[in-house]
């Protein structure tokens, strides 16, 4: 850890084989988050340079009064870096499929205001249009670019402004390797109303009054079955602690 901190201090005054060294030994995590991103239309090679131009961003903007491991501060950096230029690029696009059912869902959801003087809940509308609930969510909120699962929410019952990370990682987990921070497949594989209370909290800043409205169920139940989810993520998460 030490050799790590000095190094970056050394990149950080313009030591450019500290800035080398330091990309070279990191090259493995790196490599873990690009991978990600293979078969959007960029080379590998093409997203390894990009991926060293997160890292290095990381380097330059590193704090050593923040509280977390280097690597953990990198991640995010690098994935928003290949991200950005393939949004930019336009290889990252919302399907014809998704963008049509948003539109049906978003014309049914204005007649039924007009009629209820309310909204729709997530179930009437994933029967109506025979998908399941978090395809509802995804299909309404398909033009908005995506919420990092580092990025802070805003607000919340509990006021936290945790991010879903905060909620169940620990910093040696953290280090582990991409798959296990950005909890991909642990999401994938909730159930569809499960996924829907992460997607909602965690993704779409919703309250859980909010959320609760949605699934209609109250706020206090809603509190508890997150805690359920969350408390089963971390146990696979961190399955030693």
């Amino acid at each position: 850890m030490e050799e790590i901190f000095h190094l970056i201090k050394l990149a950080q005054g313009g030591d450019e084989g500290a800035k080398t060294r330091l990309i070279e030994e990191n090259a493995p995590l790196i490599k873990s988050v690009i991978r990600r991103y293979k078969n959007k239309g960029t080379d590998y090679e093409d997203l390894f340079q990009l991926g060293c131009i997160g890292f290095l961003k990381a380097v330059k903007n590193f704090s050593f009064d923040y509280n977390v491991r280097f690597s953990t501060y990198a991640v995010p950096m690098i994935a928003g870096e290949v991200k950005r230029f393939l949004r930019d690029d336009g290889f990252i696009k919302v399907s014809r499929a998704t963008k049509s059912l948003a539109v049906k869902i978003n014309s049914f959801v204005e007649k039924y205001k007009q009629e209820n003087q309310e909204s729709p809940p997530i179930d009437m509308l994933a029967g109506e249009f025979g998908v399941e609930p978090f395809e509802v969510v995804f299909a309404l909120d398909a033009i908005k670019t995506p919420v990092s699962l580092y990025e802070k929410g805003e607000g919340g019952d509990d006021e936290s402004g945790q991010t879903l990370l905060d909620k169940i990682a620990d910093k040696r987990s953290l280090d582990d390797g991409i798959d296990r921070i950005i909890l991909k497949d642990m999401i994938r594989s909730l159930d569809a109303r499960d996924k829907l209370i992460i997607v909602l909290r965690y993704f779409k800043d919703k309250t859980q009054s909010e959320v609760a409205r949605v699934l209609g169920v109250s706020q206090v139940q809603v509190s508890r079955l997150e805690s359920k989810i969350i408390n089963r993520i971390k146990e696979e998460f961190n399955p030693n602690s």
